[in-house]
């Protein structure tokens, strides 16, 4: 599996100067907000939805400014749902790091977040950017619809796979299909190569949030010693829902009762881990995660050969071969 370094190489130079564009449109006079700010900028990830958002202009053309204001806008909208997400979820980490709500209280998060999105909505109004601010705020809108959607589903404990590919095509998918989307349309690409590029976000971002699911039933050697954090929280995902359809009635009664009542239970739910592999959970889930992922690369055949291009697949399958 190649590095993320490796994949970045094709837009290194970019990603390096929109290291400092993003952390200008992150300023504020504000001290207290400015030392915040600083604080998410320090602890930021791996990075892989700006680079969608580069590799997607160079492969419909060229890095244009507005490229660069599409990145921006999709990690000021996509930081403040995060920071949100912390406050109702009562999370006081967040990829090993304090989370803001953790350090400032809810109150704070909450007006940080609120300015996070409105410099996003500022950036995208002063440069003229509506096309992209529409395509971003649009995954915004569907990322809220699929947490409610999950939510109220899972109380009743009633999700099916179509329920379940619904709610990881809004919450996480329309997020990537964003980034692909957005850097298209920066670099002028023509409709339809916009609409592949949509396309081909979605997809990965189906495969990786299945990819997601699969790791909390452990890695590799390590399968069936799981992490359980989605039993833990009762989310039926795919491995799971799988296991369910194709339990006998008194079994799928038995495995309920564990996701209900027993879900912090070790020794029960590590026998409800063995059942989702002995009920063909994990199997049929990687199934559909190549899939996916496969129709994601058959949107690229559309584009001429590039490095960007090259890197675009190799990002595809790091996304399903991480361990993390």
């Amino acid at each position: 599996m190649n590095s993320l370094d490796n994949i970045q190489q094709p837009i290194a130079r970019e990603m390096q100067a929109f290291e400092e564009y993003f952390k200008s449109a992150m300023k504020s006079d504000n001290m207290l907000l400015d030392k915040i700010t600083h604080y998410i900028i320090k602890r930021k990830g791996k990075q892989m939805r700006p680079m969608f958002v580069f590799l997607s202009s160079k492969v419909c053309g060229d890095v244009q400014p507005a490229t660069y204001t599409a990145a921006s806008l999709i990690e000021l909208l996509h930081t403040a749902t995060l920071v949100h997400d912390d406050v109702v979820d009562v999370a006081n980490t967040r990829r090993g790091f304090f989370s803001i709500n953790a350090l400032w209280k809810n109150k704070i998060a909450v007006l940080v977040g609120d300015y996070l999105l409105s410099r996003g909505l500022l950036m995208s109004v002063d440069k003229g950017e509506f096309q992209l601010l529409r395509i971003v705020s649009n995954a915004v809108k569907e990322m809220s619809e699929g947490e409610l959607l999950q939510q109220e589903k899972s109380r009743l404990l009633n999700i099916t796979e179509e329920v379940y590919y619904e709610i990881i095509s809004q919450k996480t998918a329309s997020l990537i299909a964003a980034c692909c989307e957005s850097g298209a349309s920066a670099a002028g690409a023509s409709e339809s190569n916009t609409r592949r590029m949509n396309q081909f976000g979605l997809n990965v971002g189906l495969a990786f949030q299945i990819k997601d699911d699969l790791l909390d039933y452990g890695f590799g050697e390590k399968i069936g010693k799981p992490i359980g954090i989605d039993i833990k929280e009762r989310k039926l995902t795919l491995p799971l829902i799988v296991a369910l359809r194709n339990a006998q009635p008194t079994e799928r009664k038995e495995l309920l009762g564990i996701i209900k009542r027993h879900n912090t239970d070790g020794v029960k739910v590590k026998h409800l881990v063995s059942r989702v592999i002995a009920l063909g959970g994990i199997e049929y889930a990687s199934k559909k995660m190549n899939e996916y992922r496969d129709l994601a690369l058959a949107e690229l055949t559309h584009f001429p050969d590039s490095p960007a291009k090259n890197s675009l697949i190799d990002l595809v399958h790091y996304t399903i071969d991480r361990k993390k």
